[in-house]
């Protein structure tokens, strides 16, 4: 298995253009936030049923998705874990929030598709396509390469 630092450097390979970058760092996590907000939407019955906890805020499958995305973190780094699931929560907090002023899942579609065409012309600027058309599990190293590069956590 790779280490943290081997997938860091491994995504900044196709992420050297300063441009692509800032793309990067608002379109990552946007997508991760849109991502955490379509599971948000999706109807959350049988978690209510299996756990007792009616509270929409805990009992959704964007909570759910958080088990398998921290095991994958935790092999890798402690502490990018703990920045990742911050992160996490946050996202669940805001979409909460934004649930309660409109649409959840067609908030997170546009989010979704927009940020996606963003970072798809980045990496046109760039003129190298996505590390995870080589390897899909550098879709969950992005949000580690910004917080590690927000965080300077060299984890």
């Amino acid at each position: 298995m790779q280490t943290l630092q081997q997938l860091l450097d491994a995504y900044a390979v196709s992420h050297q253009n300063k441009t692509n970058k800032i793309i990067h760092y608002f379109c990552v996590p946007a997508i991760f936030f849109s991502i955490v907000g379509l599971l948000m939407s999706i109807p959350s019955g049988l978690i209510t049923r299996v756990t007792g906890i009616e509270n929409p805020l805990f009992a959704n499958w964007g909570v759910v998705s958080l088990i398998p995305l921290m095991i994958f973190y935790i092999r890798l780094s402690l502490k990018m874990t703990f920045l990742i699931l911050s992160f996490a929560i946050l996202c669940i907090l805001g979409n909460f929030q934004l649930a309660l002023q409109m649409s959840l899942w067609k908030a997170s579609v546009v989010i979704f598709v927009i940020a996606w065409i963003v970072q798809f012309y980045g990496h046109k600027i760039e003129g190298k396509k996505p590390s995870f058309l080589d390897d899909i599990k550098f879709l969950l190293v992005g949000p580690a390469w910004i917080l590690d590069h927000v965080f300077k956590s060299k984890s």
